[in-house]
């Protein structure tokens, strides 16, 4: 018998977002089909609730986005059963009106990433609904928690780029051309992996600087990425801790079911 709590609920930190309990929490060692996730799952208590925590790149940032086990971590969430998560995420932002610490939960999705593997299913005909890639629910309890000096926009499409690079000014006026809001690059395939898992997911997206096609100079720097999000975390963490204290359910919604009907080639963990 496992000695940690179930938890159905999960976040997944981003660049600057190492840790999520102020208390005590369960390291949890998992391996998966696809290998280890970033680190050790965490699990701890928010408002009574367990929940799951993985930092998406590691504790020390030992994973790059286009090397970072998308598969395994999001398995091992599964597996531990997580049904619902939240995806905190550092952004670039194509919006002159949306500066550093604006929050975003956006409701749409653009992959521009190449050569990540971004599904569980190589036969099998299954093709999963991603035509709204992010949880309603979720976003909703997001959208309404609330945090000291952080303005939280109600949606937004966000483009994921393949990185480590930043984009050229080119590339972000094209982008902001297309009325694509937001920048990153972890959002895919993420969260189309948690969909062919039946897992609710939503983004929610701290913006830590102006693109390159918006920023006079000499563009975007790690070091002031990193810089402004450790401004923004701790008011960020509130902000999640809200979002996780707000879900109504900690099941898979009817919305992120999306095999009914369909013969996988395994079951699901």
């Amino acid at each position: 018998m496992s000695s940690h709590p179930r938890p159905a609920l999960a976040v997944i930190g981003g660049s600057g977002f190492y840790d999520f309990f102020d208390n005590d929490a369960t390291h949890v060692e998992i391996d998966t089909p696809y290998g280890k996730p970033s680190a050790p799952v965490a699990i701890g208590e928010v408002e009574g609730r367990a929940v799951a925590f993985i930092p998406r790149h590691g504790k020390q940032h030992e994973f790059a986005p286009h090397t970072l086990p998308y598969q395994a971590n999001m398995w091992a969430l599964r597996t531990l059963g997580v049904r619902r998560i939240f995806a905190p995420c550092a952004v670039g932002s194509l919006r002159a009106d949306w500066g550093p610490g604006t929050v975003a939960v956006p409701d749409q999705l653009v992959d521009r990433t190449s050569g990540r593997p971004q599904t569980f299913f190589d036969g099998g005909g299954v093709h999963v609904s991603f035509a709204d890639p992010y949880c309603d629910e979720l976003r909703t309890a997001a959208i309404k928690s609330e945090s000291p000096s952080l303005a939280v926009q109600p949606s937004g499409t966000m483009v994921v780029v393949q990185g480590p690079r930043f984009s050229t000014r080119a590339e972000s006026r094209w982008f902001a051309g297309q009325g694509w809001d937001l920048v990153n690059m972890t959002g895919h395939p993420e969260a189309v992996l948690a969909r062919e898992l039946e897992m609710c997911y939503a983004a929610v997206a701290l913006v830590t600087d102006l693109d390159a096609g918006l920023e006079e100079g000499d563009g975007v720097h790690a070091v002031d990425v990193f810089a402004e999000f450790k401004r923004n975390l701790e008011p960020f963490k509130e902000l999640i801790r809200g979002a996780v204290a707000g879900v109504d359910g900690t099941d898979t919604c009817d919305r992120c079911r999306v095999h009914a009907g369909v013969s996988l080639p395994f079951e699901l963990p």
